[in-house]
């Protein structure tokens, strides 16, 4: 295998693990193996771009979009992966859609824009904007900005799941 193959194949493993798993807590994913494909893949000292169907799973979490790019820092850590172009991050529990969306390791926000819509069962939550922490499983959605031309939050709620 050539070096870049190599540099390649363990850059995108080890972003690929530490992509966020909403409700991590829960399902436990964070040492099953993970799974990742595109119709291409790019290498750059400190970056691993998959573009066309990409997608990362792991366990019962999905990653998926139009391209997504990990970002590692000098030190060979993952520090970044953002995802834009129809972005779709599923759990079993909770599905989020948007245009973009980063997530960032250091504060473990994943933070999606663009016709946001959040959905968990049957209660779906949409805006322009959604900042989720996996650390806290804490959400804020957020509509367009004062005075912008757009969406408000809105959303469908059912009592008892029903």
């Amino acid at each position: 295998m050539t070096k870049s193959i190599k540099a390649l194949a363990a850059v995108a493993v080890v972003a690929v693990v530490a992509l966020p798993a909403v409700g991590d807590a829960q399902s436990n994913t964070s040492g099953q193996p993970v799974a990742y494909g595109a119709d291409s893949v790019e290498y750059a000292p400190n970056r691993v771009i998959m573009r066309g169907r990409a997608e990362a799973t792991q366990g019962g979490n999905r990653f998926r979009a139009d391209t997504l790019t990990l970002i590692s820092s000098e030190g060979g850590g993952l520090q970044r992966a953002e995802a834009a172009g129809t972005v779709y991050f599923v759990t079993p529990d909770q599905s989020m859609r948007g245009d973009r969306a980063v997530y960032t390791l250091g504060n473990g926000e994943i933070v999606v824009t663009g016709n946001v819509v959040l959905t968990q069962g049957q209660n779906v939550l949409t805006g322009s904007r959604l900042v989720y922490n996996i650390n806290t499983e804490t959400a804020r959605m957020d509509g367009a900005p004062r005075g912008a031309a757009g969406s408000r939050v809105q959303g469908v709620f059912y009592p008892n799941g029903n």
